[in-house]
């Protein structure tokens, strides 16, 4: 599987537990550390929880996709999943506007996000 195809799944998943603000950005001309970074929100720890839960559950039961790395996911407040060629993190708001990683990631530019199916 490709791994804009992978990111864009992910984001299926992030939606599904109602994440917002979503944005995949597409850094593979800017990073030797990975493809795409998407960037999710979420109003609480334990939706922060959820989301990041619901990404890492699906992808390895539908699409046998694990992360090499889970950071965050006992605090709830910034949850990272890394599989290699994408990472997802998962934010509260504040905790999100706090690290700016858009503002870092400026240069990057942004996928158009569709929901697609996740069957």
């Amino acid at each position: 599987m490709q791994a804009k195809d992978s990111a864009l799944l992910a984001v299926d998943y992030a939606l599904d537990k109602k994440g917002f603000d979503l944005k995949l950005l597409k850094v593979s001309e800017l990073s030797s550390l990975t493809d795409y970074l998407l960037l999710v929100s979420g109003r609480s720890d334990r939706q922060v929880q959820a989301i990041a839960e619901n990404i890492k559950l699906e992808l390895k039961k539908k699409h046998q996709l694990l992360p090499l790395a889970v950071e965050g996911m006992d605090q709830g407040r910034w949850v990272l999943l890394d599989y290699g060629e994408i990472m997802v993190h998962v934010f509260q708001e504040p905790v999100r506007e706090f690290y700016d990683l858009e503002g870092l990631w400026s240069e990057a530019p942004e996928v158009a996000l569709e929901r697609t199916s996740t069957e």
